[in-house]
């Protein structure tokens, strides 16, 4: 792979790299009845990562088709793709745009960008941590990434919720949205 050093990192040089969709998992959780964790993932995907010369004007997009949503259970899978959710029917897609990066330590970057869920965007941070990059037995160049961060769901009017009788509810306000991958050239 072609790579540079810069700041301490080995980079891949400057370029466009698909997220490789066999190696990339989009995962997410959130409290359920204020006790436990629903974890969930999303099946279908498309992300391209451009590396500028200067790493930290680097720019990214993803697509996320909402169907494809999983957790596990077919009737809540049903019921995160209806109207009380994600309305799928309506809203096919999320959609994120990094709009800059805003710093970094180390292999941690922090990276600002416009995170659209039912046509309502709102800026997100993103913690990105930067795995390294290099060549797969195959020949293929690949690098890889850890990225992490949380959201208020109901700024995105995914408002649905039900009271519980001890107390509390259903599904919590924040999701913890946590993606591994690796990209290639695009």
């Amino acid at each position: 792979m072609t790579t540079r050093n810069w700041e301490g990192l080995r980079l891949p040089a400057p370029g466009t790299f698909a997220l490789d969709v066999a190696h990339t998992q989009i995962g997410f959780a959130v409290k359920h009845m204020m006790v436990s964790k629903v974890r969930g993932t999303f099946g279908e995907f498309a992300g391209t990562v451009t590396v500028a010369e200067n790493p930290l004007e680097s720019s990214a997009e993803l697509s996320i088709k909402t169907a494809s949503i999983g957790t596990g259970s077919s009737d809540r899978d049903a019921h995160l793709r209806s109207d009380d959710f994600l309305a799928v029917e309506k809203f096919p897609e999320i959609t994120f745009r990094g709009t800059r990066v805003t710093g970094h330590s180390g292999d941690e970057f922090t990276v600002l960008g416009d995170l659209t869920i039912r046509d309502v965007t709102r800026q997100v941070e993103l913690v990105v941590e930067y795995g390294g990059a290099g060549t797969n037995p195959w020949g293929q160049e690949v690098w890889g990434f850890s990225i992490t961060t949380e959201i208020d769901r109901e700024e995105f009017g995914l408002t649905w919720n039900q009271t519980l009788e001890t107390g509390g509810v259903l599904v919590g306000k924040k999701i913890k949205i946590e993606i591994e991958g690796e990209a290639n050239p695009a």
